[in-house]
């Protein structure tokens, strides 16, 4: 099956050669298993650790703090701590991470709308 060619310009080869350490870096931070899942359930809205894990499912607590603290260090994530008995946290996309939210949204909607062609050709590359 021939493959179509594009071009590629000088400068994305650029960004290809010398920005892949940071590139591949990134990309493994957003394609980890949870981050876009994440991402996608804060969407345009502030919510409270447990409603996250909730919405998350099968999140463990550890991983979803985990993730949530690697998002938080990538500046993707804010993290407010209210001074109220108990003690409230509430998490919200960063202008950065409301940037990756479209992007998040329409690979998660491809993974859906591919899911069982991907499936089918699996099926068929291990059968005997």
């Amino acid at each position: 099956m021939a493959h179509p060619t594009t071009s590629i310009s000088e400068q994305e080869l650029v960004l290809c050669g010398q920005g892949r350490e940071l590139v591949r870096d990134v990309l493994e931070r957003i394609g980890d298993k949870w981050s876009v899942v994440v991402i996608c359930q804060l969407g345009h809205t502030t919510k409270r650790f447990n409603e996250l894990r909730r919405l998350s499912e099968p999140i463990t607590q550890r991983m979803l703090s985990a993730t949530l603290r690697s998002m938080e260090r990538d500046g993707l994530v804010t993290r407010t701590l209210h001074d109220t008995k108990p003690l409230r946290v509430d998490y919200a996309l960063t202008p950065r991470g409301l940037s990756l939210l479209a992007v998040a949204r329409h690979l998660a909607g491809w993974a859906v709308d591919n899911a069982a062609g991907i499936q089918e050709s699996r099926e068929v590359f291990d059968a005997p």
